[in-house]
């Protein structure tokens, strides 16, 4: 026997309880002016409840029970199905504008990556979107992320032109740093901590270079958090201060030399030690700032202080590019990425500088 198929008839209209008020009024053979002298509303209130703009409360419909004799629940009842349906017809007029915010972040990515739960549901994985960000709603995340209301950001270009994925990024990075368990910022503990920090670059395994890294910064108050570049972010890092006792520095691989790690690690430690604690600053390598340009300056100084740029500039050989690394104890890869920058000659001690690459090769 075949089954038969019950289909749910869904109108695209809500008709307000006051409708059913008129009828239950006419039926009565009551007039508006009787109807608000038993239920002690004014006639502009009757108004506005047959039009649905004024709700009918449980006072209200209360004393509707005692003038009609329908009882209270009904008038209640009638009043939540009218609400919800008014809801559901905001939600689908929105939800065709919600879901072409959805094209514009990265979820494929975010999804292989475990930060949001894939669904083949759009209206589900917007859900998980937003849940993402920890946002409510598409118009919270615009005043969040595209018009920062609770943020001051320097307003990076790629932010201006696909602030899906840099949002995507810097989310990444704050959910990772949210984890990290750290002692109350100390701004004298950070300045102690990078000669050990700057030791660091010497450590030949990378994994346990980083969990020193993280150790110590997380002693000062900063949690470190690296996070893999995202498609279409241009970025080396970023800072923002997650509570006043706890920054985060956010660093990927970008370009994968040590010597851009290290540089773009020490420029972000530069903002920590010297910016306001209301910034979000991002390395994005422009100059248009000065803020950036003293980041810059701060971690060429602690890298490799400018007094060393001559000889390093004249240098002939490995030997000796070997020999100042170890007198400036000091990975040797750094020292030739000075030279590289000094020189103009990207190709030479190429070779002496090592690269990093994610656990998981991607």
């Amino acid at each position: 026997m075949k089954a038969k198929r019950i289909l749910t008839y869904r109108p695209d209209y809500a008709i307000p309880p006051g409708e059913t008020l008129r009828e239950v009024m006419e039926s009565l053979g009551m007039t508006q002016q009787e109807l608000a002298i038993r239920t002690g509303l004014t006639a502009q209130s009757l108004n506005r409840i047959f039009n649905g703009s004024q709700p009918i409360s449980y006072e209200t419909a209360n004393a509707l029970e005692m003038a009609t004799g329908t009882p209270a629940r009904f008038w209640n009842n009638l009043e939540a199905r009218y609400r919800e349906r008014l809801t559901a017809f905001e939600k689908s007029a929105s939800l065709a504008e919600d879901l072409e915010w959805l094209k514009t972040i990265p979820t494929l990515d975010l999804i292989r990556r475990g930060a949001i739960q894939k669904s083949t549901d759009s209206s589900e994985l917007l859900r998980n979107t937003l849940s993402f960000y920890g946002v409510s709603s598409v118009s919270a995340w615009h005043d969040l992320w595209d018009r920062p209301k609770a943020l001051a950001a320097r307003r990076s270009a790629c932010f201006e032109t696909r602030p899906g994925p840099a949002s995507a990024w810097i989310r990444l990075g704050e959910l990772q740093a949210k984890t990290v368990e750290s002692q109350p910022y100390s701004k004298e503990q950070l300045v102690k901590a990078i000669p050990e920090l700057r030791r660091l670059t010497r450590e030949k395994d990378a994994q346990t270079m980083a969990d020193a890294m993280r150790k110590v910064c997380a002693q000062c108050g900063v949690a470190l958090a690296l996070v893999q570049e995202m498609k279409k972010v241009p970025w080396n890092g970023a800072t923002r201060w997650l509570t006043p006792d706890k920054s985060m520095v956010l660093l990927n691989l970008r370009g994968k030399g040590e010597d851009r790690f290290w540089f773009s690690f020490f420029h972000e430690i530069g903002h920590v030690l010297h910016d306001s604690k209301k910034d979000l600053l991002i390395n994005d390598g422009s100059k248009d700032d000065p803020r950036e340009v003293r980041a810059d300056d701060f971690a060429a100084e602690v890298l490799i202080p400018a007094k060393f740029n001559e000889q390093i500039a004249a240098m002939g050989t490995e030997t000796e590019l070997a020999a100042l690394a170890k007198k400036l104890n000091i990975a040797p890869g750094i020292v030739a990425g000075r030279y590289q920058f000094l020189s103009g000659n990207w190709g030479r001690f190429k070779n002496v500088i090592r690269t990093f690459a994610w656990a998981d090769g991607k």
